[in-house]
Formats: structure tokens, sequence, C-alpha cells
């Protein structure tokens, strides 16, 4: 009798958030950042400064006594975390601005709910939670950064980016009706 032994490794799944209303479907958001959900609309998810770019390359070698010491300029650059890994371009709004791209934002996310078959009770729940989540955003317009996807597409979502009460802690905002779940 022969007895074969089979192994399976299953790899775990990662999943990435994607615009949905914007034509690129640009990535916004993955499972790899600590999220929740807030207000049943959106999700936040916290961030933090990283620095990028320097590279210090030790060859060993002495520095020539004869030549001035070429010190190479430290290139590094301290960047947000989540705007960098999802290539986020800032971008900028006037609170009216703001305000009219919101409401033409609210349509496309209602269109796109109605389209893929939701619930008129998640339907309703978007309408509420989100007009009490835009209120709070306008209410504390200057506190707030705007960020675009990677294909800066004017009708996509905006992401949000704020800092928590301690000042020093920034955290991104994404409209939970607005993205799409890649399992990758």
């Amino acid at each position: 009798m022969i007895i074969f032994k089979v192994s399976i490794q299953l790899q775990p799944i990662h999943r990435t958030y994607l615009d949905a209303i914007s034509e690129s479907k640009d990535e916004l958001l993955s499972d790899s950042y600590d999220f929740k959900e807030v207000d049943g609309v959106v999700y936040e998810a916290d961030c933090a400064m990283i620095e990028i770019g320097a590279v210090d390359v030790d060859t060993g070698a002495n520095a020539s006594a004869e030549e001035a010491d070429e010190g190479l300029e430290d290139s590094a650059q301290k960047v947000n975390n989540i705007v960098h890994s999802f290539r986020l371009s800032s971008t900028s709004f006037d609170k009216p601005s703001y305000g009219a791209y919101l409401k033409g934002y609210m349509k496309k996310v209602l269109a796109h709910l109605k389209e893929k078959n939701a619930p008129e009770s998640e339907i309703d729940a978007f309408k509420k939670g989100a007009a009490v989540f835009s209120k709070k955003v306008l209410g504390s317009f200057k506190d707030w950064e705007f960020y675009t996807g990677e294909s800066m597409d004017v009708d996509g979502m905006v992401v949000l980016l704020n800092y928590r009460e301690d000042g020093v802690t920034p955290y991104v905002v994404v409209w939970k009706h607005g993205l799409e779940e890649m399992k990758v």
C-alpha cells in the first residue's frame, strides 16, 4: 500500500479597498492598516509619519585624505504612510466648493448603491449617516486635509485627513459605501 502525504498551505487573504465611483478604481486603503467604522458610513485609519529615501551605504573604504569629503546629501523625507502607500495626491478646497463636491459625490454613491441592488435599509442608513458626518466635516473644515486617488479622478472619492485629539496622530477617513473590496 502506498500512502501519499499532501500538504496544502493556505495564503492569507489580503483585502484592498478601491474607489468604487472613479473609473480608474484607485486603491485607497487596505486591511494592512487598522481601521474602524464610524457612524456607519466611514472608515477611519490611523496613519504614521515614515521616513523614505534615505539610504546609507558604507563600503568600508576610508575617506581619501587628498580629496574633500563628498558628503552626499541626505535626501530622506517624512511622509504619511497611507498617503505614500496608495500614492494619494494632495488637493485643496474652500468650504463652498467642498460642499458642492460632497453633494455631487453623495448622489454618485447613492446611484452606486441602487445599481448594486443594496437594500433600502442600507440606502436609508447611508443617507442619514452621510448627512451627519458631512456636517461634522464642514463644521471643522479648517482642520481637514484633502487627497485624491492616484489617477486624480475628479469624480472619485476625496480621502480626508485629520489629527487625533493629541494633535500628533494623523488619521484618514474614507466613505464606506464608496469602496469596493478586492481580495488578493
